[in-house]
């Protein structure tokens, strides 16, 4: 009953989201769409919290590496909360733990010298009630989660450290094509079965509370993961070696991601997936990771359909991203859809980023993906594309759902090492449609853009090694 009240709640909170700050869709065509931006970013508030102090090690935490911390964190998260709110402090040391689980009206601050490093154990993050890839279930519990909280904070400029590694963690995955060791080799136990059998049971609608997965099953945790929170700030702090995810916040309304160093080459280390998310603004933060730097969501495919709940409202500007496969990313658990997202004056470069700017979806997800608007953007190298749209992500077109991606505008967009200008791949019958380019150059290219299945691509001053083009076709400028 109590799964099934959480499902009610998520999906009237996420309804509610989206119908209180969606412009009309005449608005696109009507009014500058960055003034809808700088509304997003007037409203992002940094929750305030009261000025009380829990220092971690007057309730029994030992900064040695070695002594296991997580019941000492608990109780002073737990004595803030009830004292109405404030600081929990984590002091220069090197603190051991497990699951940490914040509550409403606390900031975990981790102090300069400190870093907050976390159990290898599966045993030490018991079992919650999460997502995974875009689908609800029952699994270990991030390292870091709130559930329905509000006014939480993780700030400082210490460390927080996953521990993934090819020893932990990361050879769950099973087979992966990454730059780094995972540790995974064939016999191994993985993730791949338990995968599978989690993504049927979401088409087949089994309730949430039979969906129990945890020990045995190898599904890795996300690092952070507040769900269903209001008043999110993650400011400061280095985060390293996530076993999963970095911060996947779910469902949550008014999130700050502020001055973050985010590294980790392991499977799936994604920079940041806000999933479902109604208002978010990242900023200054660095991504150096094994999978996407920041990737867009909204549920996959039957969960996502069933939730309904766009990701929508989200203002990225100031980041720099390096390695991973995409650097602004929406999709591919995109089947609750996305809308209104911003990125202005970001840094791209690593011959190991597959893609500049990246969407990715296909037709078992379907999903509506408009209103995309980029300006600014400076990218050094990329390995494959600067710009891709792809609805032949995995399954391809071996769907019934139509994958829909329209109002893309890129303006100011300078690549001086792109191996490719555009792959666009839309599906018969689904075309990627009205995509922008506006004062954008692009050096460096070697390779033909891919355009298939792509209706009215607009090209204004747009030139490719040094030459103005009026089109992108299978010809590339000497």
């Amino acid at each position: 009953m109590l799964l099934q009240q959480s499902r009610r709640d998520l999906l009237r909170y996420g309804t509610a989201a989206g119908a209180a700050t969606l412009l009309p869709a005449q608005a696109f065509a009507a009014a500058d769409p960055w003034q809808r931006a700088a509304e997003i970013a007037r409203k992002a508030r940094a929750p305030v919290f009261p000025p009380r102090t829990f220092d971690i090690t007057a309730h029994g935490a030992r900064g040695d590496g070695t002594t296991l911390n997580t019941a000492a964190i608990a109780g002073a998260i737990a004595a803030c909360a009830a004292a109405g709110g404030g600081r929990v402090l984590v002091p220069a040391g090197d603190f051991l733990t497990g699951a940490v689980h914040l509550k409403s009206n606390v900031e975990l601050h981790v102090a300069k010298g400190a870093t907050l490093r976390f159990s290898t154990d599966p045993a030490q993050y018991p079992m919650v009630f999460t997502r995974w890839e875009g689908i609800e279930l029952i699994n270990y519990s991030p390292l870091i989660y709130a559930y329905k909280a509000r006014n939480i904070a993780i700030t400082g400029a210490g460390t927080l450290d996953g521990q993934g590694s090819a020893q932990h963690w990361w050879a769950w995955k099973g087979p992966w094509g990454g730059t780094v060791s995972y540790g995974w080799r064939e016999g191994m136990p993985d993730q791949r079965k338990s995968r599978a059998v989690l993504f049927q049971m979401a088409e087949d609608r089994v309730p949430v509370e039979k969906r129990v997965f945890g020990d045995g099953h190898f599904l890795r945790p996300p690092f952070i993961q507040p769900y269903l929170c209001e008043n999110v700030l993650i400011e400061g702090v280095r985060i390293r070696n996530s076993p999963f995810w970095n911060v996947h916040p779910v469902l949550c309304r008014n999130v700050i991601l502020r001055g973050l160093d985010i590294y980790g080459h392991g499977p799936n280390n994604d920079g940041t997936d806000p999933e479902s998310v109604d208002g978010m603004l990242i900023e200054d933060c660095s991504f150096d990771t094994g999978d996407d730097c920041i990737a867009v969501n909204s549920g996959r495919n039957e969960d996502g359909r069933r939730l309904n709940v766009p990701s929508q409202n989200i203002l990225i500007r100031n980041c720099r991203m390096k390695e991973g496969h995409g650097g602004i990313t929406v999709g591919s658990q995109i089947s609750g859809g996305a809308r209104w997202v911003f990125a202005e004056k970001c840094r791209l470069d690593s011959p190991d980023l597959w893609y500049a700017i990246r969407f990715k979806n296909n037709a078992l997800r379907g999903g509506l993906l408009e209103n995309f608007h980029y300006r600014d953007i400076d990218v050094g190298q990329v390995g494959r594309a600067a710009i891709a749209c792809d609805f032949n992500y995995e399954e391809g077109a071996k769907g019934r759902f139509t994958p829909v991606l329209r109002h893309v505008n890129i303006t100011r967009l300078r690549a001086r090492q792109a191996t490719r200008v555009l792959d666009s791949q839309g599906l018969p019958g689904a075309p990627v449609t009205d995509i922008a380019l506006n004062d954008c150059s692009f050096d460096g290219v070697t390779a033909p853009s891919i355009v298939r299945h792509t209706e009215r691509l607009s090209l204004r001053n747009v030139r490719v090694n040094g030459k103005t083009v009026q089109k992108l076709d299978r010809s590339v400028p000497a």
